[in-house]
């Protein structure tokens, strides 16, 4: 947060008057934005999730994932789940099922044990990684199998109705590999800089935000030890505008 003061008057030692001008008093901020633009933040996990439309197979979706530092999502818990099937994903018209229906590649495997009428196995999480990962139940299966397939790769369903998101409905479906989806991908919540770029452990950054006159050190995707500049008025100028983007510059609004 910030506020504008005009000036400000001291009493100097000699009862002389000291005047000085401040244009941003720097407050105590708390910073919301932790992903990429597209991307939702999720505090539970501290991670930042995006689908894509890009219809693609199982295996060029995980190499997507892979170019943004991400993967193929998995879930920890039951409220991770939940807070991506409340999420509106911007999907517009892209779609490759029924428009009421979402279904998205994520990062389990269903590994067949056994060709008979139920088609035997169980979920294997695609690339290991955290071991609270929980494995989805029995899945749907798809209709585009082949006899010579033993792997299967999962897809998330959820549902376009805010209603029916709200309330959870979803389903998991074995599919595939070989199909063209949308998908969703997972990532490490990251320090996001004011122009939107990405800013790497360790350095010095704007975070995104309404101060452009703050700068901090990236922490685990935090802006921590954060120093903010104070400006002085552009001289000999009444009306002016501030630069929302650079710090201490200004637009003279004078005729």
């Amino acid at each position: 947060g910030k506020e504008n003061v005009d000036s400000r008057h001291n009493r100097g030692r000699g009862g002389e008057t000291t005047r000085f001008h401040t244009v941003n008093v720097a407050q105590p901020v708390r910073f919301s934005r932790k992903c990429p633009t597209g991307w939702h933040h999720y505090e539970g996990t501290a991670s930042c999730y995006r689908v894509y439309l890009n219809g693609e197979n199982y295996w060029d979706a995980v190499q997507t994932c892979q170019r943004v530092n991400g993967s193929l999502a998995t879930f920890t818990a039951d409220q991770e789940l939940r807070f991506i099937l409340a999420q509106e994903w911007d999907l517009e018209e892209k779609t490759f099922v029924r428009k009421d229906q979402r279904r998205f590649w994520v990062g389990y495997q269903y590994v067949i044990t056994n060709r008979n009428h139920s088609l035997e196995g169980h979920w294997e999480v695609a690339y290991k990684g955290s071991s609270e990962v929980f494995l989805p139940p029995d899945p749907i299966f798809g209709t585009a199998m082949s006899e010579k397939e033993n792997v299967l790769c999962a897809q998330l369903q959820c549902f376009h109705f805010p209603t029916l998101r709200h309330h959870g409905l979803h389903s998991w479906y074995a599919e595939n590999c070989y199909e063209k989806s949308s998908f969703l991908c997972k990532r490490s919540q990251t320090c996001v800089d004011i122009k939107d770029n990405i800013v790497d452990e360790g350095y010095y950054f704007t975070p995104k935000g309404n101060d452009p006159c703050l700068s901090c050190t990236c922490h685990n995707g935090e802006p921590e030890m954060c120093v903010a500049a104070l400006c002085e008025r552009p001289q000999g100028c009444q009306q002016y505008r501030k630069d929302p983007k650079e710090c201490c510059k200004f637009t003279c609004l004078d005729p």
